[in-house]
């Protein structure tokens, strides 16, 4: 790719780095964009899981287990997914273990994530659905606010184009003058121009975020329903997104293997979707075998209740 230059003052530039450094501690561009999209999620689901009579308190202690849970699912199916990436030859052995550098995959993350709130709300005899319907618009607000890492780290963009919104991917080189496309600084030079598909996803993402909040107060979706919606929305764009990468990605059938898992989760989540019985649970319900009221926060048997 080292070479190739375009003109073309209308692309849309990447960043000309994706670390700074404060002293000898790296400030990573990827994992602020992961953060910020953490907080505004807890946020969100905040917000909604109280509307519907659920305890906040819940979302508290899902977020204990979901977060480190939902990064080991990413990277480990991220990982399976590009196994030649981590361990073909001559590659670092432990370049697995660098999440610092990019390489979470949302399925995975969600899938993870998913069983290990699971678990929890089970043990605490809280239904799962309210709190799923309650997190989903947060979660791909999330993504849409995660992808800008990649901007940031110059990764899993699209083919070349010539389109004018195209993305200028820039030669990187660290202070001794060596290609370094992660933590080096721009040379100015463009080595390729390319379709943004960090952009294209987050765009999607945003919509499907309306397209969820719309639905859920018009038709009072509940049940399941709005995470099944959010999942089987998701599904479908990033199907399409998979034909405009250019990453290594494992084949199977034909497809690549994001793509096939898309497939397998769009069909699913439809059917869950319109097997889901409609209409939304009473605050009752939301709460379950807890018997929590949404503005009690002192209660013994409140895992992590006491919080600074």
């Amino acid at each position: 790719m080292h070479g190739v230059h375009t003109d073309i003052l209308a692309n849309i530039p990447s960043p000309a780095q994706g670390v700074w450094f404060l002293g000898p501690i790296p400030i990573r561009a990827y994992a602020l964009c992961i953060i910020t999209g953490i907080v505004v999620a807890m946020w969100l689901t905040l917000r909604r899981y109280r509307a519907r009579g659920g305890n906040p308190d819940v979302v508290w202690d899902a977020a204990i287990v979901a977060i480190p849970a939902g990064i080991v699912g990413g990277r480990i199916y991220h990982v399976i997914t590009h196994w030649p990436d981590y361990f073909g030859s001559g590659v670092d052995p432990w370049a697995w273990a660098k999440i610092y550098e990019g390489g979470l995959a949302i399925i995975g993350a969600v899938t993870f994530g998913a069983f290990a709130v699971w678990g929890l709300l089970r043990y605490r005899k809280v239904p799962l659905a309210p709190f799923a319907d309650a997190l989903a618009p947060g979660v791909i607000l999330a993504q849409a606010i995660g992808r800008f890492g990649n901007w940031f780290n110059q990764e899993l963009y699209g083919r070349p184009t010539d389109v004018p919104w195209a993305l200028d991917i820039y030669y990187r080189v660290n202070e001794a003058g060596q290609y370094a496309p992660l933590t080096g600084r721009s040379t100015g030079e463009v080595i390729a121009s390319v379709h943004p598909t960090f952009l294209y996803e987050s765009m999607w993402n945003v919509a499907v975020f309306c397209v969820l909040i719309w639905a859920d107060r018009r038709f009072r979706l509940g049940h399941g329903r709005v995470f099944a919606a959010y999942a089987g929305w998701y599904a479908l764009g990033r199907f399409g997104m998979e034909f405009l990468r250019t990453d290594p990605a494992q084949v199977i059938l034909g497809l690549r293997v994001n793509a096939l898992a898309a497939v397998i989760i769009a069909v699913s989540a439809a059917v869950v979707f319109f097997a889901l019985p409609k209409g939304r649970e009473s605050a009752s319900e939301v709460a379950g075998g807890a018997g929590t009221d949404p503005g009690e926060s002192d209660r013994s048997n409140t895992i992590g209740h006491q919080r600074d």
